[in-house]
């Protein structure tokens, strides 16, 4: 009963956002009653109306079944999510993200909601795995592990991929600019460490990267670049999205601005609808700056990543 509940409740709040579930699974529950269960609830969500939508444009939520989709602010926080998530399924590659350094990431295979961990130690646990995607056949990938303290735990609403998801992967792009993590042919999970740090009691935000108006235009015109130019056929990406607002420090209104400056520059074409933007040729013919910014960025993060964590934490 309670696995039929969540399920009609997602479906109601994925109909709100323009979002239509195309399958649903209970997953890993061994429990021998509901009020017992410690399993999850798996949606296969797309944009409301698209036949056949290939994998790529298709979001996997997943939820624990006794997850308390009526409380108010768990509801609000999936409604955002959700209404945020069919914004991005619209990029021509929504598991993508572009790093401040220039490093294009696709994100999968994150198995939420967040776990304990079996090493003993007081850490919650969620693993995934990012790959390097330059329009080439890459088989550079990282399989991370991104471990939260108890401290930080209680910042967050309840450890469910729609309350974790955003902060999650941005403390993977941050780890992976500052050479913490390792792009590799194979190999064991590296750690993410996800504390305080990241996370500003004061002002109740998070904290990434803090960045100036040109490093904004200079990471937007790169996410062109790379999302819509190389791997997306220059159909236009939503440049307005929070998730990057929140991992460069800033605001959706700062990137609006960005985005206005870029329009001026003569590097990009507004969409139809003006929070997304295409990539001009005159952007496009920077090819060799970005090539070479990649480059660069990969060789920094080889040589400075920590040998003894080379073959990954056998405990997470």
């Amino acid at each position: 009963m309670r696995s039929e509940l969540l399920a009609i409740q997602v479906e109601a709040a994925a109909r709100a956002a323009g979002l239509e579930v195309l399958s649903s699974e209970a997953d890993g529950s061994d429990a021998s009653s509901p009020e017992e269960s410690d399993g999850t609830a798996k949606f296969l969500l797309a944009l409301a109306g698209v036949s056949a939508p290939s994998d790529e444009k298709t979001l996997l939520l997943e939820l624990s079944e006794r997850f308390e989709f009526g409380r108010p602010d768990l509801k609000d926080g999936v409604r955002t999510y959700l209404a945020e998530s069919a914004r991005r399924l619209r990029n021509p590659r929504p598991d993508c993200l572009l790093t401040l350094h220039g490093i294009p990431l696709s994100f999968g295979q994150f198995g939420w909601p967040f776990h304990e961990s079996t090493s003993g130690a007081d850490t919650s646990i969620v693993h995934g795995e990012v790959r390097l995607e330059d329009g080439g056949e890459n088989l550079l990938h990282a399989r991370v592990a991104a471990s939260m303290t108890v401290t930080f735990r209680e910042v967050l609403p309840a450890p469910e991929q729609p309350f974790a998801e955003s902060f999650v992967f941005n403390a993977v792009r941050k780890t992976m600019d500052q050479g913490q993590l390792e792009l590799v042919k194979s190999g064991n999970r590296q750690p993410v460490s996800l504390t305080t740090r990241f996370y500003s009691p004061r002002t109740k935000t998070f904290s990434f990267n803090d960045t100036t108006e040109e490093q904004r235009r200079g990471f937007l015109a790169g996410k062109l670049f790379w999302l819509s130019g190389v791997l997306g056929a220059s159909d236009p990406v939503w440049l307005l999205d929070p998730r990057d607002a929140q991992y460069l420090n800033s605001s959706v209104e700062d990137l609006r601005k960005s985005v206005a400056e870029l329009a001026v520059e003569g590097l990009l074409r507004i969409a139809d609808d003006a929070e997304f933007a295409s990539p001009t040729a005159k952007l496009m013919e920077r090819k060799e700056l970005y090539t070479a910014q990649l480059a660069q960025t990969l060789a920094f993060i080889k040589p400075s990543f920590n040998e003894s964590m080379r073959h990954g934490l056998t405990n997470m």
